[in-house]
């Protein structure tokens, strides 16, 4: 059954948002730097879909979205699906996309921002922590429920953590196939994938190849601290360094549903047991997460 976003407005007269009156702030470097520790450790086991540590990552998400009093189309925050997993030819029962909402106050339109918060999980007995790859977008995810909390947006935004996105954009796949919306009241996803470090303190955001009406806000947005805010990787011409399909905004984009990916050119830790918490730049990880964040808060502004 799909919604009409104007019915959300109705959960305001239900107490279920509180203080959209607040002063303005920005995000927790503390709070985030000790959710990406978390997302990414031992304990975690790499968070492979259906493995305790994907659980128990589920578990935090949504306790933090209960925590910030977001609502959400699916019980209990929770959009199960199941998938057959092409690298493997195993079944997948009941992976879930976490998923939390809060209601514009002038738009029928959304923004749906999106990080996965699965990685490979333990292989040959070593543990994939995934960092960066993508601890990193699911705790500034956070940061960005726990800001538009307490500051709400024009336009209603979806916060979802998807599943499986390294068995192929499963978690993706399985939100646009069953949104809880007409698809055309989506105005932009934003999806965030690998963030927390670059030794050129460089922050991508591609999709402006396609969605050019995009850049001129992104043009305008001032990064904050030293990072410098680039284009590119989203031309087809650019072969394997084109990103259009790397990460899960390429579900939106098959859906003519425009896009901005943030994300860091590869490491030498990518998708190797070396990315860990203590592999990140936390300085440029926050600093990153709050260039996210002014973004989101410009196309909420402008669309």
């Amino acid at each position: 059954m799909k919604y009409l976003l104007k019915s959300a407005y109705l959960l305001l007269s239900l107490g279920v948002l509180v203080h959209f009156g607040a002063t303005a702030q920005n995000i927790d470097k503390e709070k985030l730097i000790a959710d990406i520790q978390y997302l990414s450790s031992d304990e975690l086991e790499g968070r492979k879909p259906l493995t305790d540590g994907n659980l128990k990552a589920q578990k935090f998400i949504k306790e933090r979205f209960d925590r910030l009093n977001l609502t959400s189309q699916y019980s209990d925050f929770t959009q199960y699906f199941s998938f057959m997993n092409p690298r493997d030819s195993v079944q997948y029962e009941r992976a879930a996309n976490i998923v939390g909402f809060i209601p514009g106050s002038e738009s029928e339109y959304l923004i749906v921002i999106t990080a996965h918060y699965d990685h490979l999980g333990v292989i040959n007995g070593q543990i994939f922590n995934g960092a960066d790859d993508n601890a990193s977008g699911t705790a500034a995810l956070l940061a960005m429920a726990e800001y538009f909390s307490v500051n709400r947006p024009k336009h209603s935004i979806m916060f979802a953590a998807v599943d499986a996105e390294e068995m192929g954009h499963q978690g993706a796949k399985a939100l646009v196939a069953d949104f809880p919306f007409p698809l055309k009241q989506v105005k932009l996803n934003i999806n965030m994938d690998m963030i927390s470090r670059n030794e050129n303190n460089e922050l991508y955001a591609s999709g402006t190849f396609h969605n050019p009406h995009l850049k001129p806000v992104l043009e305008a947005v001032e990064p904050f601290g030293g990072v410098i805010l680039k284009f590119g990787h989203d031309d087809p011409e650019m072969g394997k360094d084109d990103w259009t399909f790397s990460s899960d905004h390429a579900q939106f984009h098959r859906k003519d549903i425009p896009h901005i990916y943030f994300g860091v050119e590869d490491h030498p830790d990518y998708h190797k047991p070396t990315d860990t918490f203590e592999n990140i730049d936390p300085d440029f990880y926050y600093q990153a997460a709050e260039t996210v964040l002014r973004a989101v808060k410009a196309f909420d502004e402008s669309l």
